[in-house]
């Protein structure tokens, strides 16, 4: 499974956009990866992890802005498209792999 988290968070001051950095690096520090700005997932194993990954979300959310989150299988994440762009490495590393995470 993995967790796919989107936010928008305000950026127009000085400590805005260190309370928003500060947010992206603890999402880095807990395994989240970027898929695009503004959006990281994920992998996590079963529903257990997924609340456990939630409940450290919600303890590092910052009091403005909006956060979301999302679950969803593997099946359904490597059915996402890429619409225009390339993937990163990181992307074409797993997508090589991909099998090897489902067994």
């Amino acid at each position: 499974m993995r967790i796919i988290v989107f936010f928008d968070l305000p950026v127009k001051t000085a400590l805005e956009r260190k309370i928003a950095n500060r947010f992206r690096k603890a999402l880095i520090k807990d395994g989240y990866q970027m898929l695009q700005l503004s959006v990281y997932s994920r992998i996590v194993r079963g529903r257990d992890a997924v609340q456990k990954h939630e409940k450290r979300l919600i303890a590092m959310l910052p009091e403005q802005g909006n956060v979301r989150c999302l679950e969803v299988t593997e099946k359904q994440y490597a059915n996402m498209k890429l619409l225009i762009g390339t993937p990163k490495k990181q992307e074409k590393k797993v997508q090589n792999t991909q099998q090897l995470l489902l067994f």
